[in-house]
């Protein structure tokens, strides 16, 4: 009997249900009232992946107010997983997912991330970093540019030759559904992990 009442204590943690309330919309998860905690962490964790920390860090804050003393610390780590992202700190990222208890980004991921916080630094990042972003943005789209050209004068020689204002335009083609179809696949996988994050809270 005891165990069978700690069994049901679980499932109706805020934290338990989070899984659950994944599927609701943001207003919904603002609207929530009898796991309010579960919801504002959830809204936390959406605003770290919108690169947000300022958002992420309030709504993690009033999740932690809002939760029962046993679950604070839990959800004081997927703050500082959250907000690690949002702020783009691959290595304060990996070391909060290891102490969720959760595996930690590969070395890609990571990789991207490190690459995201060059090109778009976070809130409050020095002046210097944000000149550096701008310049580094300015030079990917220039190469992103050059390679679509020079794959669009490539293609152009199987049907005689392209004019280069034809292969710039369609280089531009090429490099928008590339970069489509690396945002599609890629935020299908981020979904997947999301569901596994909430699958291993719950």
């Amino acid at each position: 009997m005891a165990k069978q009442r700690q069994v049901r204590m679980e499932q109706k943690s805020p934290i338990a249900q989070m899984q659950a309330l994944e599927s609701k919309t943001d207003d919904e998860l603002l609207r929530e009232q009898k796991y309010r905690s579960a919801a504002l962490a959830i809204l936390g964790a959406r605003a770290a992946e919108r690169y947000d920390p300022v958002a992420a860090r309030e709504y993690f804050r009033k999740a932690v107010a809002a939760a029962r003393p046993q679950e604070r610390m839990q959800l004081r780590r997927m703050a500082d997983a959250s907000i690690a992202m949002a702020e783009r700190r691959p290595d304060d990222l990996k070391a909060a997912m290891e102490k969720l208890g959760q595996q930690a980004p590969s070395s890609r991921q990571l990789f991207l991330l490190r690459i995201a916080g060059l090109l778009a630094p976070p809130p409050g990042a020095p002046r210097s970093a944000r000149i550096r972003g701008i310049f580094l943005l300015i030079l990917l789209v220039v190469v992103l540019l050059t390679i679509g050209f020079l794959l669009a004068k490539l293609v152009g020689l199987a049907f005689g030759g392209i004019s280069t204002a034809g292969a710039f335009f369609l280089g531009l083609v090429i490099i928008a559904l590339i970069l489509g179809g690396l945002t599609f696949f890629g935020r299908k996988r981020q979904k997947k992990a999301l569901a596994a994050r909430a699958a291993g809270n719950g």
